[in-house]
């Protein structure tokens, strides 16, 4: 579960614990992570703690490789963890388009090839890559982060139709506006314009994301693959 150390991903990972998950907690930020893990233990949940750089790529690799390594088995695993250096596309530097691109889809691309030699050899699993609204409609000022999620849509649907035989499942989660630290920064006028356009008129909830990633990677949701479930209040639609 990458990303875990706040919002969504937090969100993620106290929810697959609660439904019985041992859950491996992957982000930069150790006292984040520290945060996530005395929160599920407290609950009476399975989860333990590997700080990781995610724009890393032999990092993720040792990461993946480990975790399969010392449960023997690698059942499930959510890609959430991303960044954005927003900035309009005249204005955006090689810099800024390499840096997203490379945590939110290079890493992406590299925990799920690592992960799916031990999903094969477990003959189960459970993908789940968490998108973004902006990956399906495109938004000002987001090129990067755009392309990142748009392209995990293409790749995960790949993913899907080569291990489908295999028992693995691959999907897309993809977000709307979510309560998070991200949505908190926008300026007032920023969601007074964006709330029209949302049918049910706020902004979702992480554990609203959560729910969705639990029956996704659930033993129930083997006939669910390379899929994009939207989870916006219909802002997409």
């Amino acid at each position: 579960m990458t990303g875990a150390s706040r919002g969504i991903g937090r969100s993620i990972a106290e929810r697959l614990a609660r439904d019985g998950r041992h859950v491996v907690l992957v982000a930069r930020s150790v006292d984040g992570l520290a945060a996530t893990e005395k929160s599920i233990k407290d609950a009476g949940g399975s989860c333990e703690s590997r700080p990781c750089d995610m724009a890393d790529g032999a990092a993720v690799q040792a990461l993946v490789d480990g975790v399969a390594e010392t449960h023997g088995r690698l059942d499930i695993l959510v890609n959430n963890a991303g960044i954005t250096r927003d900035t309009l596309l005249l204005r955006m530097s090689d810099e800024q388009w390499d840096e997203v691109l490379n945590v939110n889809l290079r890493s992406v691309f590299i925990s799920c090839r690592a992960a799916i030699r031990p999903m094969m050899r477990g003959k189960f699993g459970r993908i789940v890559n968490i998108g973004s609204v902006s990956g399906l409609t495109g938004n000002s000022g987001q090129a990067n982060y755009a392309a990142a999620k748009a392209a995990l849509v293409g790749f995960t649907k790949t993913i899907a139709k080569e291990m489908g035989a295999k028992g693995i499942t691959a999907n897309v989660i993809a977000p709307g506006f979510i309560e998070t630290d991200m949505t908190d920064v926008l300026g007032d006028a920023v969601k007074t314009a964006v709330l029209p356009n949302i049918p049910v008129r706020r902004f979702g909830k992480p554990e609203e994301i959560a729910s969705a990633v639990a029956y996704a990677t659930s033993d129930e949701a083997g006939y669910l693959t390379a899929q994009t479930i939207v989870v916006d209040g219909g802002l997409a639609s």
